[in-house]
């Protein structure tokens, strides 16, 4: 049987993928900051909308953020929050 008869399994650690976004967010914040926006106001409507205009170029932030999908980062986000209950 050749190996493409059979199915693969694709798994990742979880961790490194926390880290990133987490890394993410803090430059993300840190260019905001600079740039003397609300970040918190700034990344919501961001992840609300998914428009990348919330975000300034400013360091790079807003192609750092688009290389993660938003719905990995609102699950992120929730995970450490629960956490810290």
């Amino acid at each position: 049987m050749s190996s493409f008869d059979n199915t693969m399994k694709f798994s990742f650690p979880e961790e490194p993928f926390e880290r990133d976004v987490q890394e993410v967010l803090f430059q993300v914040y840190s260019a905001l900051q600079e740039k003397g926006y609300n970040p918190i106001n700034q990344i919501v409507g961001y992840l609300l909308s998914g428009d990348p205009a919330y975000i300034p170029r400013h360091q790079d932030a807003r192609n750092l953020i688009r290389k993660l999908e938003r719905d990995e980062i609102i699950e992120e986000l929730v995970k450490s929050y629960l956490k810290n209950q």
